[in-house]
């Protein structure tokens, strides 16, 4: 999995490498590139490291069409044992005209702590900015998808669901500082006690136009889990960030 996140990065590069940001026309295509690299470290009763980065490219063309790719990569130790190895690949293209939003979803995850082998989603649905300012700073956006999802768990079992996607996206900054958080619902159709709730909040303060200091807050719940795995897991890390304008 390290390959094939090592492998997204540097065709993200080389991406940008052949394509510079301008002022988006009709008929252009703009590539941005974002990365991040953020980390945590406690010692005392347990000695923990963990480690995440995440690098995002995203097409936009013309007026009305983006396709944002994700990759997410989390290594982390427990007294110097590996507890966690998490890797998450998500494309989300999508159409806009005014307030309106149609978008689609392909996803790839994997994860050491939850004993997830392999799971693979697809899914499409509508959404709704309620507000968005003119430069794009300050956001507030709901969505609702239907997703297919199969999982495929490290003992051998897996199992195919139907969920419903609530999306709620809040995006504020004031000078230098931006706060932004995602929470998602996601119960299984039609047995709603089988759900999976998680949030992704980020605090970022630039530092020169492509450098920030960044502290993101990530927790995920999952109703269904292995025997012996936790249902909850929550990480605060801090670091850095580097994205194109």
């Amino acid at each position: 999995m390290l390959t094939i996140c090592h492998r997204f990065f540097l065709f993200s590069l080389l991406l940008l490498a052949g394509h510079s940001a301008q002022a988006q026309r009709p008929d252009t295509t703009i590539i941005h590139y974002a990365g991040t690299l953020t980390g945590a470290l406690s010692a005392g009763g347990v000695y923990r490291t963990l480690l995440t980065t995440t690098h995002s490219v995203s097409f936009s063309r013309g007026l009305h069409f983006g396709l944002p790719l994700t990759g997410t990569f989390t290594y982390g130790k427990q007294d110097r044992q590996l507890k966690e190895r998490e890797a998450l690949l998500n494309a989300t293209p999508y159409y806009w005209k005014g307030r309106f939003r149609a978008y689609g979803l392909g996803g790839y995850e994997r994860s050491n702590l939850r004993g997830i082998a392999d799971r693979w989603q697809v899914g499409a649905g509508p959404g709704w900015s309620f507000y968005r300012d003119s430069l794009g700073t300050r956001e507030v956006a709901l969505s609702n998808l239907v997703i297919r999802e199969a999982t495929y768990y490290i003992d051998g079992s897996w199992r195919l669901v139907t969920r419903n996607s609530l999306r709620l996206k809040l995006l504020y900054t004031l000078r230098q500082f931006t706060v932004s958080t995602f929470t998602y619902y996601q119960p299984s159709i039609p047995t709603v006690s089988d759900f999976r709730v998680s949030q992704l909040a980020t605090v970022t303060f630039k530092v020169t136009k492509r450098l920030a200091v960044n502290a993101t807050s990530n927790y995920t719940h999952e109703s269904r889990v292995l025997a012996g795995k936790n249902p909850d897991n929550y990480n605060m890390t801090v670091g850095f960030s580097y994205a194109t304008p």
